[in-house]
């Protein structure tokens, strides 16, 4: 053990572990995030109130139950170097890490508290086979590890390889996803409270064409989260 500590040690003085959202070389204790920018990440606290943004977004759209999102996504702040380099770069722990912080906040919400299982948006498997991983999956495994319930991939299955969403407009993007989605094997999520997993809401295209497939299921009810809210 102490063998293998001081191996670490080692190897980490030549590389060193770096903060994911400034940079700054992590001491022994910390983990993804310098202990600074886990104290300044701009929370939002949406879990704990049925009405915010997030679940405006939906209102009057789809039928969902509670949605939340953990943090505020500003261009070139903090977050937006998280999920940079969970999406683009291949830190998939970043992933993993950020879903158990989003996990411990749905975990003090009575908003929350009723879900049986996360299902993640998502992604072509054209596209998954190139980033080589699923980033809303990770995430929701993290939240799965503190909420203490199975997470179900590959029943949510997006059939369509539509484009990259990131530069079009609200109407585009709806459009763009609308027919994307279906489910596998429907008698998984039947008569579940499903917790609908996501990297980051902007408009909301994306989780709006997941819940109305999930939501001709028998007896379901849909609730929404994501790390990040991009306000529009």
């Amino acid at each position: 053990m102490k063998y293998q500590k001081w191996l670490n040690g080692f190897y980490h003085l030549f590389f060193p572990r770096t903060c994911m959202a400034c940079g700054n070389v992590l001491f022994n204790q910390e983990n993804v995030i310098c202990t600074k920018c886990l104290f300044h990440l701009p929370r939002t606290n949406f879990c704990f109130f049925q009405e915010n943004p997030v679940f405006e977004i939906f209102k009057g759209r789809i039928d969902i139950f509670s949605a939340t999102s953990f943090l505020f996504f500003n261009k070139g702040g903090k977050v937006q170097k998280l999920m940079h380099n969970l999406k683009y770069r291949g830190k998939k722990d970043v992933g993993i890490f950020l879903g158990t912080l989003l996990g411990r906040n749905l975990v003090k919400s009575p908003l929350f508290n009723t879900v049986d299982i996360v299902v993640p948006v998502p992604l072509h498997p054209l596209k998954r086979k190139k980033r080589g991983y699923n980033q809303s999956a990770l995430i929701a495994r993290g939240i799965s590890d503190v909420l203490n319930i199975e997470t179900i991939e590959n029943n949510l299955i997006k059939i369509a390889n539509t484009e990259s969403q990131t530069k079009k407009k609200r109407f585009d993007r709806w459009e763009n996803v609308k027919t994307s989605f279906i489910v596998k094997d429907k008698s998984v999520l039947k008569n579940k409270h499903i917790l609908l997993v996501d990297d980051v809401i902007t408009t909301g295209a994306t989780i709006e064409a997941c819940v109305t497939v999930l939501k001709e299921l028998e007896n379901v009810k849909v609730s929404v989260a994501s790390v990040a809210y991009a306000q529009g």
